[in-house]
């Protein structure tokens, strides 16, 4: 889903769409296959709760394409996530981490539940916002009225860092100004990263929040971002899937001129 007023219901779902307005429109561009003879990371999608948040499962199969036993990661659990918990115990998937890309609530609003039913899935985050975790003020919950607290993270995030998954290779990018602790995850032999709310399909993130920052947004967009490679699928936070070669060509952000941020 893309549009964030179509996920917005009542008066929960007015606070929500306040404080955490998502992607302005989808991009409808070509995703670029696989190459061909690798394995390949399965990723599957579930956007989450009154704001739609997407919480992934990702792992690679077994060279039978088995799912069963093999290890999995959780990424941003948002509110609601009794579905992401059924198809993991569904697949017989093993959670190993529960990673998150920044802690504002909406991604962080079903990792209590998560943890309990995969307790040994470890809780990772940058440095930067470790404190949001029980801190309704910090991860913004406090602003709709619904204060939310969890458990503490496991251990660190940081730029530079590589994690594996299954054999596939995974580098810690960060890149905040959404959120001073906002990370990317990129897999450079499969192509794809999950980029939390940095980047949307023909959107950014916003950069109006206590902790956002402008200058550092732009420079997590501009310099760290777009040196990726056009065939790099990118997972946002909300809406769909799209590239950045595609977000390059076409984001009005992204232009030249476009958004010239101070700083």
């Amino acid at each position: 889903m893309c549009g964030r007023t179509d996920a917005v219901r009542g008066d929960r779902g007015r606070r929500f769409k306040r404080w955490f307005p998502g992607p302005s429109e989808c991009h409808a561009g070509t995703i670029p296959a696989y190459p061909p003879g690798m394995s390949k990371p399965v990723i599957e999608q579930f956007p989450l709760g009154t704001f739609q948040t997407n919480c992934y499962v990702a792992w690679v199969p077994a060279s039978d394409g088995s799912a069963v036993g093999r290890e999995c990661w959780i990424i941003d659990p948002g509110e609601d996530p009794e579905e992401v918990i059924q198809f993991v115990r569904a697949q017989g998937l093993v959670p190993s981490h529960i990673l998150l890309t920044h802690a504002h609530a909406d991604h962080i609003a079903g990792l209590n539940e998560v943890s309990a039913a995969f307790p040994a899935a470890r809780v990772l985050l940058h440095a930067a916002e470790h404190a949001f975790l029980n801190d309704p003020q910090l991860n913004l919950s406090a602003f709709i009225g619904m204060p939310i607290t969890t458990r503490g993270a496991d251990g660190t995030l940081a730029h530079g860092d590589q994690l594996e998954l299954s054999g596939s290779v995974w580098r810690v990018l960060h890149t905040p100004g959404h959120s001073p602790g906002g990370v990317t995850l990129v897999c450079d032999a499969a192509n794809e990263a999950f980029v939390g709310d940095t980047l949307f399909a023909g959107s950014i993130g916003r950069v109006d929040f206590p902790t956002s920052d402008p200058a550092t947004m732009h420079r997590s967009l501009h310099t760290v971002l777009m040196a990726l490679p056009d065939a790099v699928r990118t997972h946002p936070g909300h809406g769909g899937a799209t590239t950045i070669g595609a977000e390059r060509r076409t984001n009005p952000w992204l232009q030249d001129g476009r958004w010239v941020a101070e700083g």
